[in-house]
């Protein structure tokens, strides 16, 4: 889904596990609130070789979720929030006219209100995917693809 993006945005990046792989293809621009996550991130991308640009930033996603105009200089967005989801970074993203989108979640309830708001925002569902990575217990991460129509002028 997100291979077809030059430029993504990585946000709630964590240690760099979506950005580091991502950046084969494409440029990276990770946001993660977590200082000593992004200094993993950092190391990580410098011992590695073949990889396109990753740049990082710390930011609290939750106080100061990037813009619509910040995220408009992107072609494609992966978020990975905690289990309390990214509301209000979800209406920013809604609000862009970042063509692909690329979701995962650990809480279905969260993950729902924040799909629901892309949904509202022009976003239409690709698909949905469980991923069962805890066995023997209730959790599950799920993967959410949605995509944009390019607006006509």
């Amino acid at each position: 889904h997100l291979v077809r993006a030059k430029k993504i945005a990585d946000l709630f990046a964590g240690c760099g596990s979506f950005a580091l792989r991502l950046a084969a293809k494409s440029e990276i621009h990770a946001v993660e609130g977590d200082a000593a996550a992004l200094l993993a991130l950092d190391r990580a991308f410098r011992f590695a070789s073949g990889l396109k640009r990753v740049t990082s930033e710390r930011r609290d996603l939750f106080r100061r979720p990037l813009t619509f105009k910040e995220l408009n200089a992107f072609d494609g967005i992966v978020f990975d929030p905690p289990r309390a989801g990214a509301e209000d970074q979800s209406k920013q993203i809604a609000r862009s006219d970042v063509p692909l989108v690329a979701a995962v979640s650990c809480n279905p309830v969260t993950l729902a209100r924040d799909l629901r708001i892309l949904i509202d925002g022009g976003y239409a569902l690709k698909s949905v995917t469980p991923i069962d990575q805890f066995l023997w217990s209730p959790h599950v991460e799920a993967v959410a693809l949605l995509e944009k129509p390019r607006r006509r002028r």
